[in-house]
């Protein structure tokens, strides 16, 4: 079943600070990890990722740097003190939105909270 994407978009920028909490990543490699990870459901293309990393570059939760990688010169985003916050902040937000979901859903507790 298809996610509808409007669900998705909102919450973008959440997955991608969890990701980079991880491990400094370049563009690509955030679009294979992300779609692998959530097998399938997030397939983001890149004229939707580097606006989006953009943006959170300018509001100082990523920064970006280079580096040589087989031949390549890439583009590497690394996460900040200030993105680690917000990601934490996102992180409590969407388990209390999961967990009041499945509260009216049936009492069903998809978060953590």
């Amino acid at each position: 079943m298809a996610v509808d994407k409007s669900l998705i978009s909102g919450n973008t920028s959440m997955l991608l600070l969890k990701l980079l909490s991880e491990k400094d990543m370049y563009g690509y490699e955030m679009i294979e990890t992300l779609e692998a990870k959530s097998n399938h459901v997030f397939e983001l293309k890149a004229g939707t990722l580097y606006p989006l990393l953009h943006t959170m570059e300018a509001g100082n939760l990523l920064t970006s740097y280079e580096r040589e990688a087989a031949g390549k010169t890439r583009k590497y985003y690394k996460i900040t003190k200030e993105g680690q916050k917000t990601l934490g902040r996102k992180q409590k937000e969407w388990d209390e939105y999961t967990k009041a979901v499945g509260q009216v859903m049936g009492g069903v507790n998809f978060g953590n909270a």
